[in-house]
């Protein structure tokens, strides 16, 4: 399998085979499963108050009344789970391990199936992504692209390229979150765009960081999370040449 490798103008400037790594049998199951796992393994430790619904001095008047054994403080129920204000029968505790695990040779399954999702147009489309019909997947730009400063240039390259429709689209979908996940720093909800994927010497690029919901990741840490956001296989990718020849040893 081979890739163009394209300049920072756009241009075809040479050919490159591709890893074998990106003609890997795609399996969404197993995507799904180690997504999931690293959604759930970043997840905060939570649990009910111990003494919640317990800070009463209700008491229980006893048998012999013709009525319910439940706890009362001025002829209200209290404490008990039945009652308005009482305590949770069963609340979250915060000990539970809320983790998930994968097995290892699972896990890399799972990043390479969804390397080898990247290269198919069908599913990069399906995922809502937009890009020009005569851009070849997967793209590959020049070492060049790592050492870019500016936003305005790489949106130059990806106007190039055809796929700065995609950076729009998810400027255009950003909309406030329902619920009270307003109040918890996380006002804004906005889609994933373009995931750039450079050399782990190089580091992520400044330059990429500021489109939305643009993403940047290095070929030794990128993960199935970062290929796959919310389960889903696909995600249009930028790769240097460096992060080609690197996630291949990988």
């Amino acid at each position: 399998m081979q890739a163009t490798v394209r300049g920072l103008d756009g241009d075809e400037s040479d050919e490159i085979d591709l890893p074998e790594v990106f003609e890997t049998e795609y399996r969404p199951d197993l995507i799904r499963r180690a997504v999931l796992a690293a959604q759930a393994n970043r997840k905060q430790q939570y649990g009910a108050d111990e003494y919640a619904g317990l800070r009463t001095p209700a008491e229980s008047m006893g048998s012999g009344r013709g009525m319910a054994h439940v706890p009362k403080t001025n002829g209200r129920g209290a404490r008990v789970p039945q009652t308005v204000g009482g305590r949770k029968a069963h609340p979250p505790k915060a000990e539970k391990d809320q983790g998930q695990s994968v097995n290892k040779k699972e896990r890399k399954q799972a990043v390479r199936s969804a390397i080898a999702a990247t290269t198919d147009a069908e599913l990069v489309a399906e995922r809502g992504h937009e890009f020009d019909e005569d851009a070849a997947l997967p793209l590959v730009v020049s070492n060049d692209f790592e050492d870019l400063v500016k936003t305005k240039e790489v949106v130059s390259f990806l106007e190039a390229v055809g796929v700065a429709d995609d950076v729009e689209r998810a400027d255009d979908g950003k909309t406030v979150r329902a619920g009270q996940g307003k109040l918890r720093g996380r006002k804004y909800r906005e889609p994933k765009s373009v995931l750039f994927v450079t050399s782990s010497e190089a580091g992520p690029s400044k330059a990429a960081r500021n489109l939305a919901g643009a993403d940047v990741a290095t070929a030794s840490e990128v993960n199935a999370e970062d290929l796959a956001p919310g389960t889903h296989a696909g995600r249009l990718t930028v790769w240097t040449e460096a992060a080609v020849e690197e996630v291949a040893e990988r």
